[in-house]
């Protein structure tokens, strides 16, 4: 062989090896505008020094936008995504139907018994992983404890409705854009009904008795209800009709709600570098009314992939890369273990460093009180605690979040908001053959 075509030969080699190298894979990860999931995006250069024949492509959207939009991709086998963020509602379902890929083949080095088991029972069908936690949560009050100092009242640690609306009466200072709680009001089941289905669930309310029969015409969601609009009516920021979580966590960091009773991942928020009042900050379970029921929900926004999706072992790789140990390390070391993801991890509650974050403790108790298959005082035909494990929920929730958010904005009373949830929801449930 001359060498003119070893050389020649020797070049071709090498672009080829060149080429393989540097061939990608594109995959699309859908999620949602929550914090963070905006931190990872952040952090992506250590995904690519261990996976750089992988590139991600990202498609982050508001609550209610990203549920619509992957809802549809799945349902109708689209394959936008190959990554998906959805919650412990969609899991089981989508699951059952054969939607997600299973992820029990993810290595041994992600240590899937380390995740917490409220949490991994949540996301598991039939014995399969279906989604893996980026972060876990339930909910509890965030409260100023320099405005309850200064109003003579001291929050217990596990306080009732009563204790809550003596200490909004107390904190209120409207002339001042100081306001004694803030609660979601935006229409969306994962919004303002997470937060009123967990409330109901303290005053002994259910969406359903044993015969899948709607009680929104039981006095118990009147009580709710009226609790409710009375909270926000009298001790609320305006407009609060619009207001999700993101809108009431900026109301929470600019000073201006006195409480905020909403998930407790919102705690690295309220008491970080964004935040006006964070050396402020005091943490308590959500309230009781007596009835053996606190008013919090559990809940993990986590990540699957769709059956539908043409790239899942990376998308697998990635998924691994999000949710495990390390990462949660990776973030500690670069904005603190306070701001690490909580809620997936035994490890993470046994790290004697994240046990001297404040709500740490807090957090773990409000997702270990939560009881998806015993939500409400009452029996009930469904498992879910903020919402009802069934395919009809995701249109029933929003429709009933529609009528109570204009309850809110002062379009219709207490008692024809639940005569109209009554109805609709009565009226879905009969032609879906319910009852």
């Amino acid at each position: 062989m001359t060498l003119t075509l070893r050389a020649l030969l020797g070049a071709t080699v090498s672009f080829t090896l060149a080429g393989a190298a540097l061939a990608e894979t594109t995959i699309t990860v859908a999620t949602v505008n929550n914090g963070d999931m905006i931190r990872m995006q952040g952090l992506m250069d250590d995904f690519y020094a261990k996976h750089p024949d992988i590139k991600v492509e990202w498609v982050t959207l508001e609550e209610n936008v990203l549920r619509q939009n992957v809802t549809t991709d799945i349902a109708t086998g689209g394959g936008q995504y190959d990554v998906l963020t959805i919650g412990t509602y969609e899991v089981p379902i989508w699951g059952k139907q054969g939607w997600l890929v299973s992820l029990n083949d993810l290595p041994e080095s992600y240590d899937v018994n380390d995740l917490l088991p409220a949490i991994r029972g949540g996301l598991t069908v039939d014995g399969n992983l279906m989604a893996a936690p980026f972060y876990g949560e339930s909910s509890m009050v965030m409260y100023r404890k320099d405005l309850m100092e200064a109003a003579g009242l001291t929050m217990p640690d596990a306080p009732t409705w009563a204790d809550i609306e003596k200490a909004a009466a107390a904190m209120t200072d409207k002339s001042k854009e100081q306001y004694g709680i803030c609660l979601r009001g935006k229409a969306g089941w994962g919004e303002n009904m997470a937060f009123l289905t967990a409330m109901s669930n303290s005053y002994g309310a259910r969406w359903f008795d044993e015969a899948w029969v709607p009680q929104f015409d039981q006095p118990e969601w009147k009580a709710t209800l009226e609790s409710y609009l009375n909270l926000m009516n009298n001790y609320g920021p305006p407009g609060a009709s619009n207001n999700g979580f993101n809108e009431n966590l900026t109301l929470f960091q600019q000073g201006k709600c006195g409480m905020w009773i909403d998930a407790t991942v919102a705690a690295s928020f309220v008491t970080g570098k964004d935040s006006t009042v964070a050396d402020k900050v005091g943490f308590a379970l959500a309230p009781d009314n007596g009835l053996g029921k606190r008013g919090n929900w559990l809940w993990a926004w986590s990540l699957a992939i769709p059956a539908s999706s043409q790239k899942q072992d990376a998308a697998k790789a990635f998924i691994d890369w999000a949710t495990n140990k390390d990462y949660l390390a990776l973030v500690a070391s670069k904005e603190g273990w306070a701001n690490v993801p909580p809620g997936t991890r035994t490890s993470l509650y046994e790290n004697p460093e994240y046990a001297k974050v404040p709500f740490a403790k807090m957090t773990l108790d409000s997702i270990n009180s939560a009881d998806p298959t015993k939500p409400t005082v009452k029996p009930v035909p469904y498992v879910g605690v903020q919402f009802v494990a069934i395919p009809e929920f995701q249109g029933l929730g929003t429709t009933v979040g529609e009528i109570f958010s204009a309850a809110l904005a002062g379009q219709k009373t207490a008692d024809q908001a639940l005569s109209e949830a009554q109805t609709a929801v009565a009226d879905e449930m009969k032609a879906a053959g319910y009852n």
